[in-house]
């Protein structure tokens, strides 16, 4: 199961999240948040690096890849297959594109993207882009019938362990921790992750 811990900007708290080994650090590039990564944190880690845009031009992406050395990209906006297939091209990097969910109906759109998008993440669908806190109903997923793995995401925090572990897909390939495990934003509680992470790989 892949681990993403999103939302990461101050040095020593990247440097204490490394420390648990999460698969996947994500960096939320777009002004609008409030852990948007605005500057070079003095210290980036070793594991694979996320940059997540929201409707972002190509040329910024591009920039932030360089600042950051982003390995993957996350299209959290309103991006079409036709964009994220351009900006696999252009920026030579794997995507994974965020669908917002509430219904079945919603899972649905993520078939649009299938051999576009190396994975798709699920989130709540909120009136914010992302980090909301919130869950939706993971039934609704079994909706879902395409061939491209995906990322759960949208208020995973402490005590749903066995939530996790027990939802079956075959598809299912791993989750994206944010709001519920933060002492402030863009600051994560380490301990918690930490025991989060254990239980959830035991």
């Amino acid at each position: 199961m892949i681990v993403k811990v999103c939302g990461m900007r101050d040095a020593e708290n990247i440097r204490a999240v490394e420390k648990i080994s999460p698969d996947w650090m994500g960096f939320i590039c777009w002004q609008k948040s409030s852990r948007h990564v605005s500057e070079l944190p003095p210290y980036l880690p070793k594991c694979t690096r996320v940059g997540v845009f929201v409707d972002a031009d190509i040329w910024y992406i591009q920039e932030m890849i360089l600042l950051l050395g982003l390995n993957r990209i996350q299209l959290h906006g309103k991006e079409t297959p036709d964009q994220c297939r351009e900006i696999a091209l252009a920026t030579g990097l794997p995507v994974t594109k965020a669908i917002s969910v509430l219904t079945w109906e919603d899972v649905q759109k993520a078939h649009a993207y299938e051999g576009i998008v190396d994975y798709i993440l699920f989130d709540t669908k909120c009136k914010c882009v992302g980090g909301s806190g919130e869950q939706f109903d993971w039934d609704v997923l079994q909706a879902y019938n395409g061939n491209t793995p995906f990322l759960l995401a949208g208020g995973i925090g402490p005590g749903d362990e066995e939530r996790v572990k027990s939802f079956t897909h075959p598809c299912f390939a791993g989750i994206d921790l944010n709001s519920r495990f933060e002492l402030s934003p863009a600051i994560k509680d380490a301990k918690q992750l930490e025991t989060f992470i254990r239980n959830i790989r035991s």
